[in-house]
């Protein structure tokens, strides 16, 4: 997971983590300025700059915080036993760091405005400097300013950990290449993250017949994200049940189906971060235009964990009530079962 890493000298993802850790926005720096080649002491809030296509940004973004306001859990309260009520609580996170590869608007809104629509009180943006303005522009126009112009690893080790510019947040959220995803996975010990949004991956599964530079144009499309992008073809004939099986297989982030073979097997997929169904449904369209977020689980997660919703950025509070009639009703159960624990002291809060 900690990757060589070599420029002049060999370190490791670690190295670079553990000594933003240590050393703050020292660190920060010097490893920028070997990346990135940033200059000055301390982080720097990125300024708005560039030709930002604003009527499309606004487009995205009402889409975007459309879906996600749907997604809102309801709270719930039931009185389990009489006497005994059980209510659980979703509530906002207080600060959530969202990281935005370099240039990546859409990935600013992905994660920003489902935070925004939870309700989290402070949204902390990082961004390699490559296209830092642009990402700062769309910020602004949605009522976002705090944007760091720091990238890499060194960005997430300064959200998780925090630095004297930095704060340190509860949670870390956004895609990002290896060494992003990496050092997210090394911080997981001790804030929360997403999930494992590294490089790009589809599955295009598609019928006899289906016109190849469809195919090809997916492949394409997810290909130019990097070099470590990977891409799939699945052949669907009259052995569904194979194609399926190969599919999840797969457990990948994107799963476009073309042709009505493949088409028909969208509700049986089990392993995708989000699947798009039919020719006029190309992946782009959820990375840019739909709504759906595009942050989504990669190598092999999608068997386990989902994309970002707004229960991203929330939590449960369970309240517990319990009247006198109802410790009454629950007493002969919490000693008995304090009993055969050994815990004494459990048993004796039963009886007040």
């Amino acid at each position: 997971m900690s990757r060589l890493v070599k420029t002049d000298r060999e370190f490791t993802i670690a190295d670079i983590v553990n000594d933003v850790r240590e050393r703050g926005d020292a660190a920060v720096m010097e490893w920028s300025r070997l990346f990135d080649g940033a200059t000055g002491d301390v982080p720097l809030r990125a300024e708005p700059s560039g030709e930002l296509p604003g009527d499309a940004v606004l487009f995205a973004a009402d889409a975007i915080r459309r879906w996600h306001a749907a997604q809102r859990p309801t709270d719930l309260v039931l009185e389990v036993n009489p006497g005994v009520v059980l209510e659980r609580r979703w509530v906002p996170l207080a600060t959530v760091g969202v990281y935005v590869p370099s240039g990546l608007v859409s990935s600013l809104l992905m994660g920003a405005i489902p935070a925004q629509e939870a309700g989290v009180e402070r949204i902390v943006v990082c961004t390699p400097s490559r296209g830092a303005g642009l990402v700062a522009a769309a910020a602004s126009l949605i009522g976002i300013d705090e944007v760091y112009v720091v990238g890499g690893a060194q960005a997430i080790a300064a959200m998780a950990y925090g630095t004297k510019t930095i704060p340190r947040v509860d949670k870390i959220v956004g895609p990002g290449g290896g060494p992003v995803n990496d050092a997210k996975l090394l911080v997981s010990r001790d804030v929360a993250i997403d999930l494992p949004a590294g490089p790009s991956e589809v599955v295009v599964a598609a019928d006899a017949g289906v016109e190849e530079s469809l195919i090809e144009q997916e492949l394409a499309a997810q290909l130019e994200h990097g070099p470590d992008s990977r891409a799939f073809v699945v052949r669907v004939g009259d052995d569904t049940t194979a194609a399926l099986d190969e599919i999840n297989g797969y457990a990948a982030e994107h799963v476009a189906l073309i042709g009505p073979k493949a088409e028909a097997l969208a509700n049986q997929i089990r392993n995708a971060g989000a699947v798009f169904v039919g020719k006029y449904a190309p992946v782009p369209a959820g990375d840019y235009a739909t709504g759906g977020n595009h942050v989504l689980p990669t190598g092999g997660w999608s068997r386990s964990v989902g994309g970002l919703g707004i229960e991203t950025f929330m939590k449960t509070v369970t309240v517990q009530r319990i009247s006198q009639e109802g410790l009454e009703l629950l007493a002969p159960t919490i000693e008995a079962l304090a009993e055969i624990e050994g815990l004494p002291n459990h048993k004796a809060t039963a009886r007040r």
